[in-house]
């Protein structure tokens, strides 16, 4: 008989979970509970049929529970890269392209607003024609050589702080823009590459000539130096002063231990003569 029990114990407990499982249905469907996970960078806006956009609710990460007819949209609020291939014309009308990288990211806050005013394709509505209108005027104040080589950080400069102006308070910011490429017409290019060669040649000729020429100032400041030491020397070697110099030899000598013959004035000009031992 207690044989008889377990196989009717087991079967209460599948079916009790059973209706457990179904309870839990019906009490979240009665209860018109959903989620959303909302991921890391993300924010999301809420959207209602009877309300529409709400504009002071921005849903953050984690795990979000609304109702059945509420819709949430998810944003990335991450920094965001787009590479932009474009063309503009320099200031004397030759076509320049260009390869440039924009990076921004949505304002935190104002999910909302950005939502209702560009949506989900706000880049598309917003930010790449800012970007491409900024191309075409800044590009078209300088020459192709400028924008080749010298230019080059400086139009970088530029074009991001225009897109930055036109973008300002409308729910984005941009965080850089760099550009990557300038492709100039072959020949164009080539040009202005040899043109550079040549400057780069002069300036190497301007340095060899002014080295030269300091060289030059340094050999005849040496050479005037040495001029008027032997002027200075000459001038000192007077008869008085030999003489001098003379008898302090001479007294040297006389008191070394070698053997010599000392005749005070014997020599020319009334020097002392100095005979050896030999």
């Amino acid at each position: 008989m207690a044989d008889n029990q377990y196989p009717n114990i087991t079967q209460f407990a599948m079916k009790a979970s059973s209706f457990l499982v179904i309870g839990l249905v019906i009490a979240a469907v009665a209860g018109g509970c959903m989620t959303t996970t909302i991921r890391a960078g993300e924010g999301a806006v809420k959207f209602s049929p009877f309300g529409g956009t709400d504009l002071e609710i921005q849903y953050s990460e984690g795990l979000q529970f609304h109702a059945p007819w509420v819709g949430l949209t998810r944003y990335n609020l991450k920094i965001q890269e787009r590479l932009e291939i474009s063309e503009a014309l320099s200031s004397n009308g030759l076509q320049i392209g260009l390869d440039v990288t924009i990076r921004w990211r949505p304002i935190a806050g104002e999910l909302p607003q950005l939502h209702t005013t560009y949506g989900e394709s706000y880049y598309t509505t917003l930010i790449q024609p800012e970007l491409r209108s900024a191309l075409r005027e800044i590009v078209g104040q300088f020459t192709p050589e400028e924008l080749y080589s010298t230019k080059r950080t400086e139009v970088e400069t530029d074009i991001y702080d225009e897109v930055a102006r036109a973008v300002a308070g409308r729910f984005v910011e941009i965080d850089a823009v760099l550009v990557r490429d300038i492709r100039l017409p072959a020949q164009i290019r080539q040009a202005i590459e040899s043109k550079l060669e040549e400057e780069q040649e002069a300036e190497r000729y301007e340095f060899t000539i002014a080295k030269e020429r300091l060289e030059a100032q340094r050999k005849e400041i040496e050479a005037n130096g040495q001029a008027e030491y032997q002027r200075i020397i000459v001038a000192s070697l007077t008869d008085q002063f030999l003489r001098f110099k003379g008898i302090e030899a001479t007294l040297a000598l006389a008191t070394s231990p070698n053997a010599k013959t000392v005749i005070v004035g014997g020599g020319q000009d009334g020097l002392p003569l100095i005979l050896g031992n030999n």
